[in-house]
């Protein structure tokens, strides 16, 4: 599972996660890429089981690239406790994920086998998500950063920008 080696603080407050994805929103890497939707915070099981839904469907052929790490660690109090007391003690680690983060890249095998691997590892997150190619996130996120109005997109892509 993933998890930083050190951290400076060992519990954390929550945050927020408002807004949308200023850094990590471009297919960088790979070929292909899954977009996330909506806010959420991604444990790093939930990562860890994605990429294995990913691996197994492209029976290792092809490269996979994890985009985001879990490093918020987050804390649960313990079943039949009651309020106060203090802050619970360390549960595990998430990844906080804003709207138009791309998640995972892939690259070295058809767009077919792509579209397949990332939908399944898909099933396993706990957030709506979207399958892009590289050119086609790059026109998206130039017409959102250049202000053109939604007429000038697709009407699939306007859906998704809200």
């Amino acid at each position: 599972m993933l998890m930083p080696k050190r951290t400076k603080h060992r519990k954390v407050q929550k945050g927020r996660m408002k807004g949308q994805a200023l850094r990590g929103n471009r297919i960088t890497y790979g070929d292909y890429g899954l977009v996330a939707l909506e806010p959420c915070w991604v444990k790093s099981v939930q990562i860890e089981a994605a990429r294995v839904a990913m691996t197994r469907y492209m029976k290792r052929v092809g490269k996979v690239w994890i985009k985001i790490f879990p490093d918020k660690p987050y804390s649960q109090k313990p079943l039949g406790t009651r309020m106060g007391k203090g802050k619970g003690n360390l549960e595990g680690w998430v990844a906080v994920v804003r709207p138009g983060r791309v998640l995972f890249e892939i690259n070295g095998v058809s767009e077919e086998v792509a579209r397949e691997a990332l939908r399944l590892a898909s099933h396993k997150l706990p957030l709506a998500t979207k399958f892009y190619s590289k050119a086609d996130l790059d026109r998206v996120v130039d017409a959102k950063l250049n202000g053109e109005n939604k007429e000038n997109l697709t009407k699939e892509e306007a859906g998704n920008e809200e």
